[in-house]
């Protein structure tokens, strides 16, 4: 099937995008299957890194001569959880190959010689997660990069590629009968990279095409970026694109609304943890403030610097905005006896509750900035890529200035890949955890990683 570009008359990536293979295969035969290549009507692919698996969605048209003169839906018959091998590839012969499972059977029109029907496709992960075999039931104890893989390959029992950011620390729990995925969002908000301190604390586990990833916030905000992007009405340059950049944006849409009193209360500026630990019967408390990590050089950003709070507001112990109560898990103590585990847990480096706090306050932090833009398909790019965007200055006398506050490097926190016959183009949601422009809009330099590019402009 191949697919129109909605802009194909503006820029050579808008080229038709065409979907090699759509085929879904039968539970009960797996010698049965249906091609519904022609069919296609719409296809949208989703990747996220507040998402654990990625999703598409397919809407086809379900003609009566499919299978054994029978449409798809009861020539196979499709009730859900079948195979589904999809393969979509761009003008640039990028290629997205995945391997999902039938989540969703949605009709959406009927008539007397064709049915309209929509397909949710997930990873085979995804499924097995809501299974009661894969839960966890047993004791962990030591570096939570260790659980992470084990969890993976173990409960979840995936082939796919993991890749896994070392911890520095240790983390102990009891499974409890939680699911995969639960446990494993969990672990991230306990994480702290290798060399890294508990202001680092904070990271993400997700999926996309290439397989999954478990990474550290500064690890993906340091990493170079995939290419830059501009929104500009010049027509000097070719395709509107000038020199150093990667393609134009076709449409932007920038968060730039500021709520005082929403970021108070997500605890963006200051949070306090107040734990309670059943063994001591006593409480833990942490109380930070989103600056002292940046100042002690704790943290990569992705701007210049984070926003500045009236000081008329703050107060040496009294100026955190959201207070969280939790208890603290006993699982999460140190393995041995009753004594040993209370008396393990009096030393510094069992740092359960301030690691979370400070794991809490950085994700507050990751979506400072936000920015919407869509692109001409590009399926070389996935959630959790940095790229670099330059939006021009509203200006009264000239427009050829870039916005300083508003461009600079974003991290692609969600991604959409859309293919119909109205046009084939990607939309993302961008996310970073500071304010200011850091980075070059160029790839072609040997210094591409946030820290590199921050110290070359900016020293």
């Amino acid at each position: 099937m191949q697919v129109n570009s909605i802009m194909s008359n503006e820029t050579k990536n808008s080229s038709p995008a065409n979907i090699t293979k759509a085929s879904v295969i039968s539970n009960a035969d797996s010698g049965k299957n249906a091609s519904l290549v022609n069919g296609i009507l719409r296809l949208t692919y989703h990747e996220s890194i507040l998402q654990d698996s990625i999703k598409a969605y397919i809407v086809f048209s379900d003609v009566g001569n499919a299978i054994d003169g029978k449409s798809v839906v009861e020539g196979l018959p499709l009730i859900g959880t079948e195979d589904f091998k999809l393969v979509f590839e761009d003008n640039n012969d990028e290629k997205i190959k995945v391997d999902m499972v039938v989540n969703k059977v949605t009709p959406v029109y009927e008539d007397g010689s064709k049915n309209v029907i929509s397909l949710e496709l997930v990873s085979e992960e995804f499924i097995r997660n809501e299974m009661g075999e894969t839960r966890l039931r047993s004791r962990f104890d030591g570096n939570i990069s260790d659980h992470v893989e084990k969890i993976f390959k173990d409960r979840l029992k995936s082939k796919k590629p993991l890749d896994v950011e070392r911890t520095s620390n240790d983390y102990n729990f009891l499974g409890s009968g939680r699911k995969p995925y639960y446990m494993l969002n969990l672990l991230s908000k306990q994480s702290i990279p290798e060399g890294g301190e508990d202001g680092s604390a904070g990271f993400l586990f997700f999926e996309t095409a290439d397989g999954y990833q478990f990474k550290s916030i500064d690890k993906l905000f340091d990493q170079p970026q995939k290419k830059s992007f501009i929104f500009n009405n010049s027509t000097e340059a070719k395709d509107g694109i000038p020199a150093g950049y990667d393609g134009k944006i076709l449409d932007h849409q920038s968060d730039s609304s500021i709520n005082v009193q929403s970021k108070m209360n997500i605890g963006a500026y200051k949070t306090k943890l107040v734990m309670f630990d059943p063994y001591n019967c006593k409480y833990v408390v942490d109380e930070k403030t989103a600056d002292e990590a940046v100042e002690k050089k704790k943290v990569k950003l992705a701007g210049k610097k984070l926003p500045k709070f009236n000081e008329k507001f703050s107060t040496p112990t009294k100026d955190y905005t959201r207070t969280t109560f939790m208890m603290i898990d006993s699982g999460t103590l140190p393995s041995g006896a009753t004594e040993e585990q209370i008396k393990e847990n009096q030393k510094d480096n069992f740092k359960a509750a301030q690691t979370l706090n400070q794991a809490i306050r950085r994700y507050n932090q990751l979506f400072s900035g936000m920015m919407e833009i869509t692109i001409a398909g590009d399926f070389s790019l996935h959630a959790g890529d940095v790229i670099f965007v330059d939006i021009f200055s509203v200006q009264a006398e000239k427009n050829d200035t870039v916005n300083r506050e508003s461009g600079g490097l974003y991290i692609i926190a969600d991604l959409c890949h859309y293919l119909s016959s109205e046009g084939t183009y990607t939309k993302l949601n961008l996310a970073r955890d500071s304010f200011g422009r850091k980075g070059n809009h160029s790839t072609k330099t040997d210094s591409n990683s946030i820290a590199d590019s921050a110290r070359q402009q900016y020293g």
